[in-house]
């Protein structure tokens, strides 16, 4: 089983061997980047290119690491009890399987995507050690073990908004996604803009990097971001020329709420086109 990217998603070499490896060693690929750059569509697409189903566990600050493996539905077996229920009298009824245990029981060997790990609680990734390493864990209310029939390709993203232990960390293959260079945008872009003008990409892109190169942005552009944006430019149908003009008035590019996302970014260009404005006059 080997990933060499797909034809909708654009994956460098060291991507591409990051994966592989993760594959080879069978341990869980940890996946960082900016948002934006794709992390969480590299498990879809790992698995669109290996022919695996795709088993998503999307991560809240909520979400618990038992929830992961099932949950024991101790209140509705409760009132089942004092309805006089028949199914009370087994307690696999009200146990539900978690993503894990889904991944541990397929039919065939699954991705499993766990999404955004840093959103959790500090304790979450430690809860996860035995299970994500040993491929098995425990359910107490039956006194079952369950254990993966193959162990799973685990793709797990975080977005650096908290540290992880280093004891999870001994038990990844890590690899951090830097932002795309020139290249491989327009690459990117041709995957989403078959045969979009050349011009209005070269003009644009120039923009979007100059945007990111602001110092003091409390949140640069993302890939994604990029995209919608080249999207409202073709609607619009903006010129290559518009996006030429270095006019400090219009020093804001045309349609920024696509890629400034918060007011202190907007006021920051506002400031920064008061300068230009009094330096020409």
């Amino acid at each position: 089983m080997r990933f060499e990217g797909t034809s909708a998603y654009v994956a460098t070499n060291d991507l591409k061997v990051a994966v592989n490896a993760a594959i080879a060693l069978e341990r869980p690929l940890l996946v960082k980047g900016e948002p934006g750059t794709g992390k969480t569509v590299l498990a879809i697409e790992v698995a669109k290119a290996l022919g695996a189903p795709l088993i998503e566990w999307h991560i809240k600050s909520t979400t618990k690491a038992l929830q992961g493996l099932y949950e024991y539905d101790a209140v509705s077996r409760l009132r089942d009890s004092q309805l006089g229920d028949e199914r009370v009298k087994d307690i696999r009824n009200y146990i539900k399987r978690g993503k894990l245990w889904d991944a541990f029981v397929s039919d065939e060997r699954p991705v499993l995507l766990i999404d955004e790990i840093d959103k959790a609680d500090i304790e979450f990734p430690n809860d996860l050690l035995q299970e994500l390493d040993r491929m098995e864990f425990f359910v107490y209310e039956t006194g079952e073990t369950v254990q993966a029939r193959r162990r799973p390709i685990v793709v797990i993203t975080s977005n650096n908004e908290k540290e992880l232990p280093d004891a999870f960390l001994r038990r990844c293959f890590f690899h951090y996604i830097r932002f795309p260079d020139q290249d491989t945008m327009r690459a990117i872009i041709e995957v989403h803009f078959p045969g979009i003008k050349q011009r209005l990409v070269a003009e644009a892109l120039k923009l979007f990097y100059e945007i990111r190169d602001v110092p003091g942005m409390k949140k640069k552009p993302s890939t994604s971001e990029l995209l919608d944006w080249l999207k409202l430019l073709m609607v619009e149908d903006i010129t290559p020329e518009l996006l030429r003009e270095r006019d400090p008035k219009k020093l804001i590019p045309p349609l920024h709420g696509a890629l400034l996302k918060n007011e202190q970014d907007v006021h920051l260009f506002e400031r920064l086109a008061f300068m230009a404005r009094r330096e020409g006059r």
